[in-house]
């Protein structure tokens, strides 16, 4: 599937604001606009796909998920119904200054641009600027599920199946949960919300995870946070030490002689990957130095030695 760069469609950076997004697409829409071309096809094509990524960028939700999944991800999740569902480019180019007299022949050249009649671009974008009358079908209302997963199931995925009650409809579903769903992140699966009452398309539906208490062990983001305790003599000499990871690996950590009271030793990309790919967290290691609460008579001899010797 061929990767599609909404970013640089438009012009913008991936840090860009919605009024930097705005402006871009006002600006492309001006230059590559059927009444402005003539009928050039491939100012035509470039402003189906100025509008696309426009679509994407100034809603949100999916702005959200293509930055999460990327190009191919969201396409999978997306189809272009979906893309331009809510999108009305009457009220956008209205928006831009295209109101009154001249917005009729506005209007007719981007449907003639298009081929003529209700094209499916024009269906997609939510009736675009004819049809404004008619009655548009009613999505179903959009479902929220919280899924309880492991530590271990965060950094691996898994799969879940999940039963949703919707009145009087009960559906068995199979839900592939990805690596890096840590607590916040969200997954879509398409058509799987609540019904439309009026013969609309269902809802979506949007899971998120919960974290099932994993003893010894607790996160922060994608970062893995454990402790092992020492001895004093260990801190001030030196130890190794064994970390249990998450998926059951022993992992000797060397333990510099010095080490104080609560730093932190880090393992590198033994944490839980990101939802997007590429990086995967660390693993800190909080060490605890024990302090001995009381000294039997031989230790206090030993320790007003060292103190004598300067330590």
């Amino acid at each position: 599937m061929a990767e599609t760069d909404y970013y640089k469609i438009l012009g913008v950076s991936k840090t860009a604001t919605n009024a930097e997004i705005k402006k871009a697409y006002r600006k492309l829409a001006l230059k590559y606009h059927p009444d402005k071309t003539e009928g050039n096809k491939a100012a035509e094509a470039k402003f189906k796909q100025i509008s696309e990524a426009y679509a994407v960028l100034s809603d949100k939700e999916k702005r959200q998920q293509y930055d999460t999944y990327g190009s191919a991800g969201f396409q999978q999740r997306y189809s272009k119904e979906d893309i331009f569902r809510g999108f009305d480019i009457g009220d956008i180019l209205k928006e831009f200054g295209f109101g009154g007299a001249g917005m009729g022949q506005f209007s007719r050249g981007f449907t003639s641009s298009m081929g003529g009649g209700r094209s499916s671009f024009m269906h997609g974008m939510g009736g675009g600027c004819q049809g404004r009358g008619r009655q548009q079908q009613i999505k179903g209302s959009d479902l929220e599920y919280e899924v309880a997963i492991t530590l271990e199931e965060m950094i691996t995925g898994t799969s879940k199946t999940l039963t949703l009650n919707h009145g009087n409809i009960r559906d068995t579903i199979s839900v592939k949960i990805p690596k890096g769903m840590i607590p916040g992140k969200k997954i879509r699966v398409a058509g799987k919300g609540g019904p439309s009452p009026y013969g609309g398309q269902r809802g979506d539906l949007f899971i998120k995870s919960k974290l099932i208490a994993s003893p010894g062990f607790e996160i922060k983001g994608n970062d893995i946070y454990t402790h092992k305790e020492i001895k004093l003599t260990e801190a001030l000499l030196g130890t190794k030490v064994n970390v249990l990871t998450p998926l059951g690996k022993n992992i000797s950590l060397k333990i510099p002689p010095g080490i104080r009271h609560k730093a932190k030793m880090r393992l590198a990309n033994q944490g839980i990957p990101h939802l997007n790919g590429g990086k995967t967290g660390d693993i800190f290691v909080v060490i605890s130095v024990a302090m001995p609460k009381k000294l039997n008579a031989k230790q206090k001899k030993l320790i007003e030695k060292l103190s004598e010797n300067g330590l």
